[in-house]
């Protein structure tokens, strides 16, 4: 009898060919919590805090729907709790604020709820910014292939950028690992591995983003995602905030979400243009993208639940370029 091989979740993934845009969390607060030691499986939950300090904690992040994630430095263990905190908020585009702070105790950590308090204040745009950090899923205790395929991704990432590169607990999408999350920025990666991440962080840190290993981004809706990955694959990679959401509906059992492209001067084509040809390019710079969406039949999602679930499923079913100069006027098929 051959030998019966663990399910791994990834495996079964990338055997399926699971489609990764769209699966983004949504979400534009985070708070960080450094702990060098094991991870309990439900993450800070489980950690061994004062209860009222815990509840006080919870409370603000809950309040703004933030997530709260365990970090901790690659290879860096040790039974200390202690470290940084760090609370992160995606304002809007190019508004990306964040505070750090440490911790010793647990009473130390009451100023995470004052932090998320002044990220939120819209008086603060501009003022808290800082350079992106780089979260990799490298949660073992909830998931397995967190851990086997985070790891490696976590320890290349940080011989590149050793400052802004942490391990965090569980970001959702195990069947994903290796899983990749930029704060503040928003923007998750998937189906990462040690040989590709660097080039793809790379150029995300040198404002280009691709759609190949690109789950979505945090502040738009899954069909929204979809189209912005759909627009990157007909437009090429672009900037974080190159992209805006014109419209999204749903017609005749599809939806037809329409992306402007807000930066025409990204691209050979339009930098090359001459003075009467970069209206008419600017105005080409909408595209409609048709797609369906529906759920997957039941299956196993994750390695540690053996029960089977559902999932989203997207499909692109038509993209087109629109000429539309304006938001609110008519646009007009470029096919």
């Amino acid at each position: 009898m051959p030998p019966q091989h663990a399910f791994r979740c990834a495996d079964a993934a990338r055997e399926r060919g699971d489609g990764i845009a769209g699966t983004a969390p949504r979400g534009t607060y985070w708070v960080l919590v450094e702990h060098r030691g094991g991870w309990p499986p439900n993450g800070f939950d489980g950690l061994d805090l004062d209860a009222e300090v815990y509840a006080q904690v919870f409370a603000a992040a809950q309040a703004l729907r933030a997530r709260i994630l365990l970090i901790r430095r690659h290879g860096r263990r040790s039974r200390a709790a202690s470290g940084q905190w760090a609370v992160m908020h995606l304002a809007g585009p190019g508004d990306l604020r964040q505070i750090w702070g440490r911790w010793r105790h647990d009473e130390d950590l009451r100023a995470i709820p004052e932090a998320l308090t002044e990220v939120a204040d819209p008086a603060n745009a501009g003022r808290l910014s800082g350079d992106p950090v780089l979260l990799v899923c490298a949660h073992g205790q909830h998931d397995v292939c967190c851990a086997v395929r985070g790891r490696p991704v976590a320890a290349a990432l940080a011989a590149r950028w050793p400052e802004s590169v942490w391990e965090c607990s569980h970001v959702g999408g195990d069947r994903f690992a290796a899983n990749v999350l930029v704060v503040p920025d928003g923007v998750y990666y998937g189906n990462l591995e040690a040989d590709s991440t660097v080039a793809v962080i790379e150029d995300h840190m040198q404002g280009l983003v691709g759609a190949e290993h690109l789950r979505g981004y945090t502040d738009l809706a899954p069909v929204e995602q979809v189209a912005v990955s759909a627009a990157l694959e007909h437009w090429g990679p672009a900037g974080r905030f190159d992209h805006r959401i014109d419209s999204a509906a749903f017609e005749d059992g599809r939806w037809r979400v329409r992306v402007r492209r807000l930066r025409s001067g990204v691209g050979t084509k339009v930098r090359a243009a001459g003075a009467e040809d970069r209206q008419e390019l600017a105005a080409q710079q909408l595209l409609e993208v048709e797609l369906s969406a529906s759920r997957t039949e039941p299956r196993q999602l994750t390695c540690r639940g053996p029960q089977k679930a559902v999932a989203p499923e997207f499909t692109v079913e038509h993209v087109r370029e629109l000429l539309g100069p304006s938001p609110g006027t008519t646009p007009r098929s470029t096919m």
